[in-house]
C-alpha cells in the first residue's frame, strides 16, 4: 500500500512537472541556422521580477573554419549589428565583447572568435515588475574563405513573475561576461607606460611601446590597439623580464589614417589578452623617443642615396629633360677651363638646390600631417601647368624668341663672382643653375633602383634625415657634372660652340615643347580635357606674343611681356575652377583591368586566384615604359589576361590615400610599384621598378604555387 501510494505520488509530481513550462524554454529562443553559423538569444532569468536590467546574451555557434568579429575587426570585417525595433518595456541595450583572438590570413590581420561566442547583453527594464518583450534583428558577419552577413530574427517574452535564474544560460552568460576585459585587478594584469615609437625605415608610420605587468608570469600575451580612424597596427613584438612578470611590447603602425594623426598625445584603447585573462586600458600616448642611427647605417643610407641619384640619370623619367641636360653640357664645350667648371658647377648646384627644395617640401607636408611621396607634386594640376608654362618659356628662349636679361647690379655681381670681362657672359651661369633645378623637378615623377630605399629611410624619419638623404640624392644626380668639372680633360672632348649650336638649340627647344605636350596630356586626365585645351591655347598665344614682341618697339616689348605674364597666370589659375576627373576610371576603361581594392586581395587569393597589382600614374614615364614594353605585350599581356589572374590597376595620377597607405605598408614612397599575390605568395612578391617579361612571368608562377 505504501509503495503503491509512493508510486502514484511520484507519477503525479512527474506529470505536474511536465505540465509546467521549462525554465530553459523561457530563457532562450530556438536556434536559427545561417550560412556558417547558428545563433539564439538567451537570458539568465525566466522573468523580470524586480530587476532593473535583464542579463542576456547573443550566442553564436560557428561552423568549422568560420569566424566572426570583435568590436574592432582589424583589417577587414564588421562587428554585430543589432536592431531592437518592436521590443516592449526595453531601455537602451548594451552589448559587451569578450576578449578576442588574432587571425592572420593573406597578410591581413583580423580580430574575433571561432567555434563559439556569447556577446553579453544588458537589457534595461523600463518599468520594473512588468513583462518584457524582446524583438531582435541581428546581422553577424561570418567569414571563412568568403564573408557572408548572417541575418537572424528573434522574439522572446519574459513574464512579470519572479526572476528565477536559469542554470544553463546564466552560467554560460557569466562565463563570457567574465571574459570581457576589465581593469585587470581580478586577472592580475596592469598596463603601464605607453609611448610613441619614432618612425624608421621599416616603420614609416611609427608605432607604440607598451609596458605591462602580471601577477603570474605571462604565457602568450597579445595586445590589440584601437586608435584614430584609419590607423592599423601589427601584432606586437614582446619581450618579458622579471621571471615573465614584466612585459615590453613594440607595436608598429602599419597604416595611418587620412589625414594621419600624430601618435604622441593621442588617446588609445589597449586590450591585453593572455590566455583566459585580459585587461583594457585607455591611456594617452606619451612622446616618441627617436631611435638613434649608428654611423654604419648612416654611411650605408647616404651611399645608397648617392648611387640612386646617379642611376636616376638613366631612368626613362629623365628623357623629357634630356634636352636641358644636353644643352648645359654642350655649353661647357669649347670654353676656358674656368668657365667650363663654373658652368658645370652651376648646373650641379641647381640640381642639389632642387633636391633640397623637395626635402623642404617633404618636411613641411609631414609637419602638416599630409602624406608624402616621390613625385606627388605631379598629382597637382596647378604644378603641371606651372611646369608647362616654364617649358614653353624655355622652348621660346631656345628658339630665340626672347632673352632673359638680368638687372644691371645683378649682372655686375655675377660678373665679379666669376671673373668675366663682360657682365652679359655671366647671365649664363644663372641659366645653367636654373637648368639643373628645373631638370630635377621634371625628373622626379618616377623612382629608380636604390632611390626607393633611400626615400623609405628619409621620409619615415625627421627633418635632418630627410635633408641629408635628399642632398645625397642630389649629389648623385649631379655627379656627372662634378666629375667633368674635376677633370677638365673630359670637357675637351666636347665640341666647340659654333653656328651648329643654333640648330641644336632649335631641336632642343622643340623637345621641350614635346615635354610640355606630354604634361598637357597628363593634365587632361586630371581635369576636364577642355581645361587642358584652354591651357594649350594659352601657351600658343604666349609663343605668338613673344614672337611678335620685338616688332612693336619699346612699347610693344613692354605690352608683349605683360600680355605673356597675364596669359601664364590665367593658365595657372584655370585648373582651380574645375573638379578633378576620375583618372582611374579612364585607365580602367582603356585597359580593362579591375580597380585596385586592397581588402579584396585575400578573398581572391583564397579562391585560388593570382592578383597582379600595378601602381602607376599617367605622369610616371617609367610606368608607361613598363606598360609599353612589358605589360602591354605578349607573353606578359596574355598571362595577365589568362584564367585565374586578376590584374588590379592602382592609378595614382590623382591623390589617393588608399594607394599611398598601400605603398607605405611596403616601405615605398614612389612608383612604379608592382606586386603579385597568390596561393603560393599570400604576402605578395614585389617586382623591380623596371619590369621584364621574365620577372613578371616568374612571379606569376610562384604566386600560383607552381614549383612549390
Amino acid at each position: 500500500m505504501t509503495r503503491g501510494f509512493a508510486f502514484l505520488f511520484g507519477t503525479a509530481l512527474g506529470l505536474a512537472a511536465l505540465a509546467q513550462p521549462q525554465a530553459a524554454d523561457a530563457a532562450a529562443t530556438s536556434w536559427q541556422q545561417g550560412k556558417g553559423a547558428s545563433a539564439r538569444l538567451i537570458t539568465a532569468v525566466d522573468g523580470t521580477g524586480t530587476l532593473a536590467a535583464v542579463p542576456a546574451g547573443l550566442q553564436i555557434k560557428l561552423d568549422p573554419h568560420w569566424k566572426t568579429y570583435w568590436r574592432s575587426p582589424g583589417d577587414a570585417g564588421l562587428p554585430p549589428a543589432l536592431d531592437w525595433t518592436g521590443s516592449a518595456n526595453l531601455g537602451t541595450p548594451t552589448l559587451a565583447y569578450p576578449a578576442p583572438q588574432r587571425f592572420q590570413l593573406f597578410g591581413l590581420e583580423t580580430y574575433g572568435y571561432e567555434t563559439e561566442v556569447v556577446y553579453p547583453l544588458t537589457l534595461p527594464v523600463q518599468q520594473a515588475g512588468q513583462a518584457q518583450h524582446l524583438a531582435l534583428a541581428a546581422t553577424v558577419l561570418v567569414c571563412s574563405d568568403i564573408c557572408i552577413p548572417a541575418n537572424f530574427s528573434f522574439a522572446l517574452d519574459l513574464p512579470a513573475g519572479p526572476a528565477a535564474p536559469d542554470p544553463e544560460t546564466s552560467n554560460l552568460i557569466d562565463r563570457y561576461d567574465n571574459a570581457v576585459p576589465g581593469d585587470g585587478s581580478a586577472a592580475g594584469l596592469a598596463i603601464g607606460a605607453v609611448t610613441a615609437n619614432a618612425t624608421g625605415a621599416d616603420t614609416p608610420n611609427g608605432g607604440l611601446r607598451v609596458e605591462a605587468t602580471a601577477r603570474e608570469p605571462f604565457q602568450s600575451p597579445d595586445i590589440f590597439v584601437e586608435a584614430a580612424p584609419g590607423d592599423a597596427f601589427a601584432a606586437p613584438r614582446v619581450e618579458t623580464s622579471d621571471g615573465g612578470r614584466t612585459l615590453v611590447a613594440v607595436i608598429d603602425r602599419i597604416q595611418a589614417g587620412d589625414p594621419p594623426t600624430a601618435l604622441a598625445g593621442s588617446p588609445v584603447t589597449l586590450t591585453l589578452v593572455d590566455g583566459p585573462r585580459s585587461v583594457e586600458a585607455k591611456p594617452t600616448i606619451g612622446a616618441a623617443v627617436a631611435a638613434p642611427v649608428d654611423a654604419t647605417a648612416w654611411v650605408t643610407i647616404l651611399g645608397v642615396a648617392l648611387l640612386g641619384g646617379l642611376i636616376l640619370n638613366l631612368m626613362p623619367c629623365v628623357l623629357p629633360v634630356l634636352s636641358l641636360k644636353l644643352l648645359s653640357i654642350v655649353k661647357a664645350g669649347g670654353q676656358t677651363p674656368r668657365r667650363q667648371r663654373l658652368g658645370l658647377l652651376a648646373t650641379a648646384a641647381g640640381i642639389v638646390a632642387s633636391f633640397l627644395l623637395l626635402a623642404a617640401g617633404a618636411v613641411g607636408l609631414k609637419a602638416a600631417g599630409a602624406s608624402v611621396g616621390w613625385g606627388i607634386q605631379f598629382q597637382e594640376p596647378v604644378f603641371l601647368v606651372v611646369m608647362v608654362v616654364i617649358l614653353t618659356l624655355f622652348g621660346c628662349n631656345l628658339l630665340g624668341l626672347f632673352e632673359v636679361v638680368l638687372p644691371g647690379r645683378a649682372m655686375d655681381a655675377a660678373a665679379r663672382a666669376s671673373g668675366a670681362d663682360q657682365p652679359t657672359e655671366r647671365t649664363g651661369l644663372l641659366g645653367l643653375f636654373l637648368t639643373g633645378a628645373f631638370a630635377t623637378l621634371l625628373a622626379t615623377p618616377c623612382s629608380a633602383p636604390f632611390v626607393g630605399t633611400a626615400l623609405g629611410f628619409a621620409l619615415s624619419r625627421g627633418p635632418t634625415e630627410i635633408g641629408l638623404t635628399f642632398a645625397a640624392l642630389g649629389l648623385g644626380m649631379a655627379l656627372p657634372y662634378l666629375v667633368i668639372a674635376a677633370v677638365p680633360a673630359l670637357a675637351r672632348l666636347l665640341p666647340r660652340p659654333g653656328r651648329w649650336m643654333l640648330w641644336v638649340k632649335a631641336v632642343l627647344g622643340l623637345a621641350l615643347f614635346g615635354t610640355a605636350i606630354w604634361l598637357l596630356f597628363v593634365l587632361s586626365v586630371q581635369v576636364p580635357p577642355g581645361a587642358a585645351v584652354a591651357v594649350a591655347a594659352a601657351m600658343v598665344l604666349i609663343g605668338l606674343t613673344l614672337w611678335l614682341r620685338p616688332r612693336g618697339g619699346p612699347a610693344g616689348r613692354r605690352l608683349g611681356a605683360g600680355l605673356a605674364a597675364v596669359l601664364a597666370l590665367a593658365a595657372i589659375l584655370l585648373p582651380l575652377r574645375f573638379d578633378r576627373s576620375d583618372a582611374a576610371a579612364t585607365a580602367l576603361a582603356s585597359v580593362g583591368w579591375t580597380r585596385f581594392d586592397r581588402a579584396a586581395i585575400p578573398g581572391l587569393v583564397g579562391q585560388g586566384k593570382v592578383v597582379f597589382v600595378d601602381v602607376t600614374a599617367e605622369w610616371c614615364l617609367t610606368c608607361q615604359v613598363n606598360k609599353l614594353l612589358v605589360l602591354g605585350r605578349d607573353p606578359t599581356a596574355a598571362a595577365l589576361g589568362g584564367d585565374g589572374v586578376v590584374p588590379m590597376l592602382a592609378d595614382w595620377t590623382n591623390p589617393d590615400p588608399a594607394i599611398a597607405d598601400y605603398l607605405a605598408a611596403h616601405g615605398r614612397y614612389g612608383i612604379p610599384f608592382n606586386a603579385v599575390y597568390g596561393p603560393g605568395a599570400p604576402d605578395g612578391i614585389v617586382l623591380p621598378e623596371l619590369l621584364s617579361a621574365d620577372a613578371v612571368l616568374d612571379a606569376l608562377a610562384k604566386a600560383r604555387g607552381a614549383g612549390s
